[in-house]
């Protein structure tokens, strides 16, 4: 069976990338849901500063109603961070996300945390996540926290028991394969520290053997469509399979060689080359 595959905001957001002084892509939303529907996806995502943008156009409603039109599935809207502090200058982001969410009928909002040597003592994210979590669930979105190994929460394992602790249904996991074996998280490590009822989003990639520069650099400018690096993506879709999981599968492909695409022809080369990686992980 043909899996669900899901062009992740970064995916079709051109020339912009993360951190940049406007992130807004130079890509409308139209033109990206209809590059996404065209092109065989079954959905897309937006990030905050291209939700922002929208809102203060067209609004929600219409670009909402142009994906629902054009058959796309799955929505996604990210990303919520700083949510641990007490002085809640992040209140008007979660906001927006959560309207954003409202509208596109998102299942699932993804959650950071700030850049920083990983934390080895999670407590005092326990119950912040719990109460972002009430919150969200009141607007029937999960919440899929995304651990990286350069920030507060590391890795999936240590993400994984932050969520035991956190013990809510709407917080939830987004285990990102780069993130995975950047991390130093082995497949059996991870199958064995990640429960299915944790995961709300899954995101293939792939990368070369070392990072180029620092791990932010090398995940912002040097990820590999999935197969054509050197990590074990049909492994990952093996374990994940194995665990259960049957959802949508985000493509989530930030380089400079993507960027330097025309749209049509990156989300082609993001599709084919994980379709590949899935049609081997089928094979014996």
């Amino acid at each position: 069976m043909t899996p669900e595959l899901v062009a992740t905001c970064w995916t079709t957001a051109g020339t912009v990338r993360p951190l940049d002084a406007s992130e807004v892509s130079p890509h409308t939303p139209g033109a990206r849901i209809d590059a996404v529907a065209d092109g065989g996806w079954a959905g897309l995502g937006f990030a905050h500063a291209d939700l922002a943008a929208m809102r203060a156009t067209t609004g929600f409603a219409p670009v909402a109603e142009h994906a629902r039109a054009r058959g796309l599935r799955h929505v996604e809207v990210e990303l919520i961070s700083d949510w641990w502090r007490d002085d809640e200058h992040w209140r008007p982001r979660w906001s927006l996300l959560l309207e954003a969410a409202d509208a596109f009928a998102s299942p699932v909002l993804k959650v950071g945390t700030a850049f920083a040597t990983p934390w080895s003592d999670l407590t005092p994210l326990v119950e912040p996540l719990r109460q972002l979590a009430i919150e969200a669930a009141d607007h029937g979105v999960r919440l899929a926290l995304e651990p990286l190994p350069f920030s507060m929460v590391g890795s999936v394992p240590a993400a994984a028991d932050l969520l035991r602790r956190v013990d809510h249904p709407a917080a939830g996991l987004a285990v990102d394969f780069w993130h995975v074996f950047r991390a130093g998280t082995t497949l059996e490590e991870l199958a064995a520290s990640v429960t299915l009822d944790q995961i709300a989003q899954v995101e293939l990639d792939d990368a070369d053997a070392d990072p180029v520069g620092t791990l932010f650099e090398d995940t912002r400018d040097r990820r590999r469509y999935c197969g054509e690096g050197v990590q074990d993506v049909t492994g990952f879709i093996r374990t994940l399979t194995d665990l259960g999981y049957t959802g949508p599968w985000g493509v989530e492909i930030l380089s400079d060689e993507h960027r330097a695409l025309d749209l049509a022809t990156g989300l082609d080369r993001a599709r084919r080359s994980a379709l590949r990686c899935f049609a081997d992980a089928a094979r014996p």
